[in-house]
C-alpha cells in the first residue's frame, strides 16, 4: 500500500506517525488552578473547573458538526436536482 502514494502522501503519512507517537501528556489545567484546586479539602471546586472545561470545550465540536451537516445537505439538494 505504501507503493501506491505519491511523495507528498508519503510525507505526510510519515509526519502524521512521528507526530502521534511524540505526544507527550498535557495538564488541561494551568499550574497555578491546578495548585488551588489540589490543596482544597471540598472537590466540589475542582468538578466544577472540570464541567467548565468541558462545556467550554463541546461548542466548537457542535459547530463544525453543524457547518459539516449543511454541507452534507447542500451538496445532496444539488445532487437531487441534477439527477431530475
Amino acid at each position: 500500500m505504501f507503493k501506491m502514494l505519491t511523495s507528498k502522501q508519503k510525507k505526510f503519512v510519515v509526519f502524521s506517525l512521528v507526530f502521534l507517537l511524540a505526544v507527550q501528556n498535557i495538564d488541561a489545567q494551568c499550574s497555578m488552578c491546578r495548585a488551588v484546586l489540589e490543596t482544597e479539602a471540598d472537590q466540589g471546586s475542582a468538578e466544577a473547573i472540570n464541567d467548565g472545561i468541558v462545556y467550554l470545550m463541546a461548542f466548537p465540536y457542535i459547530l463544525v458538526f453543524g457547518v459539516l451537516y449543511f454541507v452534507y445537505r447542500s451538496f445532496k439538494k444539488k445532487k437531487s436536482e441534477i439527477s431530475k
